[in-house]
């Protein structure tokens, strides 16, 4: 069926009134989508029903019912006895045409209600899944972090604050077999906006620092564990504030944390 044969069809009349099947209506709001001209013919039956409910409201009893009174009053003085009967028929099948067309739009106003409370249920299922993934997902990382952490070949490698930041204290969690390292980061202060912290792994002597990585989205991070790549041989660690985007080499003024692997 084309778009002029949708129109003619009567369909979309239906389809406003929440008359047809799940499957018929999913076809013509396929169509819909595709045609501009059988949404505005669409919107054009809406807006005629709202109309229709707006007249059909106590509020305006009197004004349908003046002209009714008026066009009745007129015909009994026109219109012979013998006709009145066929008069009152066609009023009474106006009337009925009238209660069947508000009745259409009240179902069809029942039904975008309750379209509207399955779209409301939908979303609400959706962020509920979506929470639920988020969990999972969160729990998945825990227990993957503390089985990292219960390894027995993982070296505990305490790293204590340094002149610029006395109070601050990381720990860096290493395994040279994994090439894994972990910085839990929970005591280290907030970087300005701008900075971001830099880990290195440092070879003692001579010493030559490596970097190993960022500690980004560092305020986001509830936890403050770091999980970062490291092929080095370490010997130790540093911790320093650099720009964003990190530097190549460590900026010995910002070194806020340092640690040494002890045998």
């Amino acid at each position: 069926m084309n778009e002029k044969e949708y129109i003619s069809s009567g369909i979309l009349e239906l389809y406003v009134y929440g008359a047809l099947s799940e499957s018929e209506s999913a076809e013509v709001t396929r169509m819909l989508k595709k045609h501009p001209e059988m949404r505005a013919e669409v919107e054009e039956i809406e807006k005629a029903l709202l109309r229709l409910s707006e007249a059909a409201a106590p509020s305006n009893q009197k004004l349908l019912l003046a002209p009714l009174k008026e066009k009745i009053s007129q015909r009994s003085r026109n219109v012979p006895v013998r006709k009145k009967r066929a008069n009152w028929s066609a009023l009474a099948g106006w009337a009925a045409s009238f209660l069947l067309l508000a009745g259409l739009f009240l179902m069809f106003r029942a039904n975008s209600e309750l379209r509207e409370s399955l779209q409301t249920l939908q979303m609400e299922n959706a962020q509920i899944e979506s929470e639920i993934a988020e969990a999972r997902n969160d729990a998945a990382k825990s227990r993957e972090l503390l089985n990292t952490l219960r390894d027995r070949n993982i070296l505990k490698v305490p790293l204590e604050g340094q002149e610029i930041a006395p109070e601050a204290y990381a720990t860096a969690y290493y395994d040279d077999e994994k090439d894994l390292t972990l910085i839990d980061a929970q005591n280290l202060p907030e970087p300005p906006r701008g900075m971001v912290y830099q880990v290195w792994s440092l070879k003692m002597s001579p010493l030559v620092p490596s970097s190993i990585g960022l500690l980004n989205d560092f305020e986001e991070d509830e936890d403050k564990i770091f999980k970062l790549d490291n092929s080095n041989i370490s010997e130790g660690f540093g911790i320093t504030l650099e720009p964003a985007g990190g530097s190549e080499t460590p900026t010995m003024e910002m070194l806020y944390s340092l640690g040494v692997i002890t045998s």
